[in-house]
């Protein structure tokens, strides 16, 4: 099985071809975009069989009772051709959820999964990745590989119990002694069947939600609440539609929304309460991403609602394979960084491109238009050519790549208060290019409004 899905990572571009002839019927939607905005399929279950989760045994005090009941019923929905496995009202405490093809999971008003807080309940190991290079880890929370029409919908949640993630949210030696092997394997071309990560004290958390591999995602209305690392991560996929999901996920690393190394994304009309970034796109990590060679493009954010988050839309730091065509469009930052419960996150930027001399990859045609905030920390436009974070003294450059960045553009954009108005750092061998800043409305900057370092064809409107 290890070596199977070792050969299709090294498919690359050939991932996203379709390999599965769909039994459930799918609906187009063609958002507006700045650019060629492909349609994107996504399954439509409105006439497929129903498999509520207590025909199979679940049981609101038995854990396990209650997983065994939910992969049954997966099974039955896959075997039928489709069908939706319904979750009834209550909380059901359930351990790893592996979907199939052909598939919703549907949680109905009232309902709750509550997942467990034990390592050992996502185990064995799955193919999955952290940080942009793959792996074998515990599985993600509710994991679909190399599935087609696929999706969880609402109006039900989806609740983490933290109390050993958050233990590993911090980061002692030995988590990061294996992330620094991790590294190196991947830069030396290990084979993926061999990093083996869920081994003595490495505690490389989960994924909440991620789909990988898989085509026609749809997931709609519900809501999330915690998480031990990324909360919704479609890895590899094409067509992929996220709306009227509301997240809330304060730990460590709880990006809202990552779409990696994927195509054709709409993110619309969802509510982000993060403790990162709200969406950030991906292409994975230097040698890896090149390997597998799957740019991250066609992606749009609309309507959304920001009410913690350190980024509206970040770009990168995992931008190896390449991100283009990027649209976020009315979408808002509600709040001044401080929750109702007290939780709070300092609001950096609107938009933030960052990367670092070992990413390679690109950026291009990345478009902004009519958002909004109150204060942010940051600014309206940042570009960083040198975010190494902790990686800078702890692993070597194995090999030199630059990122291209160009056509950036941003406008319509009001902001109450902001450190800044527009901050690049780019490199003097390979200057940020083409950007275009204009109606840009900010009441007070607390310092220079421009600064921008090795840009090329620049301008700004107020």
């Amino acid at each position: 099985m290890a070596g199977e899905l070792t050969r299709r990572g090294l498919a690359g571009l050939a991932l996203l071809a379709p390999t599965i002839v769909a039994a459930a019927p799918r609906k187009l939607i063609r958002p507006a975009a700045p650019f060629d905005m492909p349609s994107i399929g996504v399954p439509d279950f409105s006439r497929s069989r129903r498999f509520p989760i207590t025909d199979f045994g679940a049981d609101q005090g038995d854990q396990d009772k209650t997983s065994a009941a939910i992969a049954q019923a997966i099974a039955a929905a896959n075997a039928a051709g489709s069908g939706v496995v319904v979750v009834p009202e209550g909380t059901w405490p359930t351990a790893k959820i592996h979907l199939k093809s052909n598939v919703a999971l549907h949680l109905a008003k009232g309902a709750t999964l509550l997942f467990s807080e034990k390592p050992a309940d996502y185990l064995p190991p799955v193919l999955t990745t952290w940080e942009g290079l793959e792996c074998w880890n515990y599985s993600p929370l509710v994991y679909a590989y190399d599935c087609e029409n696929v999706a969880i919908t609402g109006p039900g949640r989806l609740k983490a119990k933290l109390d050993v993630w958050k233990i590993w949210y911090a980061r002692p030696k030995p988590h990061m002694d294996a992330l620094v092997r991790l590294y190196h394997a991947s830069a030396k071309g290990e084979p993926v069947a061999e990093r083996q990560m869920t081994t003595g004290d490495a505690n490389l958390r989960p994924q909440f939600i991620q789909f990988n591999r898989c085509r026609h995602v749809l997931v709609e209305d519900i809501s999330i609440e915690d998480s031990p690392f990324w909360v919704l991560h479609p890895f590899l996929c094409t067509d992929v539609v996220i709306r009227r999901v509301k997240i809330r996920a304060h730990g460590h690393n709880n990006d809202g929304v990552d779409p990696e190394m994927s195509q054709n994304v709409l993110i619309e009309d969802c509510v982000f309460d993060q403790g990162d970034d709200a969406v950030s796109v991906k292409s994975g990590r230097d040698q890896d991403a090149w390997r597998l060679g799957v740019p991250s493009r066609n992606i749009v954010m609309r309507g959304c609602k920001i009410l913690n988050g350190h980024q509206l839309m970040a770009i990168g730091s995992e931008l190896s394979a390449g991100i283009e065509n990027v649209f976020v469009q009315n979408c808002h930052f509600t709040g001044d960084g401080k929750g109702a419960d007290g939780w709070a996150v300092p609001i950096n930027n609107i938009l933030f491109v960052k990367t670092n001399e070992r990413r390679g990859g690109y950026v291009r045609n990345i478009v902004v238009e009519n958002v909004s905030a109150t204060k942010i920390v940051g600014g309206v436009l940042s570009v960083d050519t040198d975010v190494l974070y902790q990686w800078r003294n702890l692993v070597p450059t194995y090999e030199r790549r630059l990122t291209p960045i160009q056509g950036l553009v941003m406008r319509d954009v009001r902001v109450e208060e902001a450190k800044f108005v527009c901050r690049i750092k780019g490199e003097a061998s390979l200057p940020v290019r083409d950007v275009r800043l204009s109606r840009i409305a900010v009441g007070k900057s607390l310092e220079a409004p421009i600064a921008n370092e090795n840009v090329e064809d620049f301008r700004y409107d107020a």
